[in-house]
């Protein structure tokens, strides 16, 4: 048995290919975003990053949330350039 069919799915394919059967982990936002665990959970603690939410005591991202996040960082960034 290859490890890669036992591997999860890249997350940054998400964005790409569309929304995934399963809602997004903050290691998941990280892999993606390219960016340190610390960082994503500092986004949350400020409110500044894409908006999660939480399932018991774990957070979770809802990949169509993630996805308008992005798409209004790419606005954001047309305008000001």
């Amino acid at each position: 048995m290859s490890r890669s069919s036992s591997a999860q799915p890249d997350p940054r394919d998400t964005l790409r290919s569309g929304l995934p059967d399963r809602y997004l982990t903050p290691d998941d936002i990280a892999e993606m975003f390219g960016v340190p665990l610390e960082t994503v959970y500092q986004w949350r603690r400020k409110r500044s990053g894409p908006p999660g939410f939480r399932v018991g005591k774990y957070v979770r991202y809802d990949p169509a949330e993630v996805g308008a996040y992005v798409a209004q960082l790419k606005n954001v960034d047309r305008v000001a350039t």
